[in-house]
């Protein structure tokens, strides 16, 4: 017999496999809702439904967006020359929100992680190589967190960029190290990317 309800129980293992969600948090979540209005409830459930619905990827640029093109593709104020090249989707706003960034983006949905099973092929790298190749692309940023990983995928996209930009007419940066070796780039403050966004430099 189980310790909860069927549905309590499903709900919890739902809630378990978010990341950083264990088993006591996800029954905490669950008897908070429970707690709650029906109505909060359900709109709760609708969120989550939308997702699905209404969210899809930006054909250039990767991102989560309402439309397709996203906003930033289609602004013509933006400089679409120059593409800031971010891991995660949720790395793309810290950027954002500096007011120092007013180019394109391009989200990798990771980084090179050979010892976990993450290969090129596994990242949105055919794409941000196609938007190069078929643009009059004249700077990549290479917004990546200063880790191992990090430091891998930015010595594995120069090398890549490099190899058919024979003239180097594509100039490529990285963050300044304002940024902590180890630090996650979803975590820093708006201060910090600010200041490396402004002292990047070329590879």
């Amino acid at each position: 017999m189980p310790r909860f309800p069927l549905v309590i129980q499903n709900l919890a293992d739902s809630f378990s496999r978010l990341p950083g969600v264990g088993p006591k948090t996800a029954l905490r979540f669950v008897f908070y809702l429970l707690r709650q209005k029906q109505d909060d409830n359900i709109k709760f459930a609708k969120a989550i439904e939308m997702l699905g619905s209404s969210i899809a990827t930006c054909h250039v640029c990767q991102n989560f967006s309402e439309k397709n093109p996203c906003a930033i593709c289609s602004d013509k104020n933006r400089d679409q020359a120059v593409i800031c090249v971010v891991a995660e989707h949720q790395d793309l706003p810290v950027i954002e929100n500096t007011g120092e960034y007013l180019g394109a983006y391009h989200v990798l949905g990771g980084v090179l992680d050979p010892l976990h099973g993450i290969t090129p092929d596994q990242l949105k790298i055919k794409e941000l190589i196609y938007r190069v190749q078929n643009n009059n692309i004249k700077e990549i940023v290479l917004a990546l967190n200063p880790d191992l990983e990090g430091e891998t995928t930015i010595l594995y996209l120069t090398k890549l960029i490099k190899s058919f930009d024979k003239n180097s007419v594509i100039k490529i940066t990285r963050l300044a190290r304002g940024l902590p070796i180890g630090a996650d780039l979803e975590y820093a403050d708006e201060v910090t990317v600010s200041d490396a966004l402004k002292g990047r430099k070329e590879l």
